[in-house]
């Protein structure tokens, strides 16, 4: 095989790589329709993604998130250790209804618990959920590679 044909299919495999991982998390991501618009969503189905989340990270863009899926529905609760930007996070359950919907601040260590029972959050930048629309009591459609990505 030719070196420029072997760089080619190099640079095709890293490019296709890279569209299914989140910036510089390794994460993989999925499109999800949120109420009125669409975000890619880096998917955070581990204990050590969990804890990660979107700490240290200066910025995610508008059309960004993350999803974080947990084994099974329980009260979940975040707080905003080590994260520098402002958010907005979504409670789903199981179905994918709406539990809660919150605001959190940088850095704040309070705890913000679902409403009840929960099995996915969402995290976007803050004043995304009021652009989509979506309330609790909302049915979002969880796609099925984020539903299956559970550890």
């Amino acid at each position: 095989m030719s070196r420029s044909l072997l760089s080619v299919l190099l640079l095709a495999a890293l490019v296709t790589g890279c569209a299914e991982r989140g910036p510089n998390s390794g994460l993989a991501t999925v499109d999800m329709q949120i109420g009125s618009r669409t975000y890619t969503l880096e998917i955070a189905n581990t204990d050590a993604a969990r804890q990660r989340g979107l700490m240290e990270r200066d910025s995610v863009p508008e059309d960004r998130g993350m999803i974080f899926i947990f084994p099974e529905e329980r009260e979940l609760a975040f707080w905003m250790k080590n994260t520098r930007i402002p958010l907005d996070i979504i409670y789903l359950d199981s179905g994918g209804q709406v539990v809660s919907v919150h605001q959190m601040k940088p850095y704040d260590r309070t705890s913000v618990p679902s409403a009840r029972d929960a099995k996915y959050a969402i995290e976007l930048n803050l004043g995304q959920v009021a652009k989509t629309g979506v309330k609790p009591g909302d049915v979002l459609n969880i796609p099925a590679s984020a539903r299956q990505a559970s550890d």
